[in-house]
């Protein structure tokens, strides 16, 4: 059994299970902060790409326990526009004080991005973005940001 599920794991089983690279244990302190700026073509350092994926130290971190309007391209208008949104509110939240980043089950996804679950004071900010309607849980469908799917 455990030889069967290592196997599927290694061959990208994993990446059909995405709540699993969310388990993350929560950090006790907050101790990581930078002045972010979004990202642009000559722009790659301690910065926001979009609503769940920014740049700091050097690396790429996917946010691990969202997803967010795709903005690189967006399908449609209303998507774009929530996509923005969340882009812009990432980086008010990162840029509020000190965070901590917590890793998973998986410490990468398939694009080479870091994968973490971003914290503060012991809360995600993940889950704020949900909270506010700019983000969705990695357990839920994710088409469904333009009207028709």
């Amino acid at each position: 059994m455990i030889i069967a599920v290592g196997g599927w794991l290694a061959y990208g089983g994993a990446d059909v299970l995405p709540d699993l690279a969310t388990l993350a244990k929560k950090p006790t302190t907050d101790s990581l902060s930078t002045a972010f700026s979004m990202c642009d073509d000559s722009h790659r350092a301690d910065c926001v790409v979009d609503g769940d994926t920014f740049w700091f130290n050097g690396e790429k971190i996917r946010i691990a326990d969202i997803d967010t309007p795709e903005l690189n391209p967006p399908r449609c208008e209303a998507e774009r526009i929530k996509g923005e949104a969340a882009k812009s509110r990432l980086l008010t939240l990162l840029n509020a004080g000190k965070f901590s980043l917590a890793a998973g089950f998986r410490d990468e996804d398939k694009y080479g991005r870091k994968l973490r679950t971003v914290f503060r004071a012991g809360n995600s900010l993940g889950d704020a973005l949900i909270k506010e309607g700019l983000a969705r849980s990695w357990d839920v469908d994710r088409h469904g940001w333009c009207q028709g799917g």
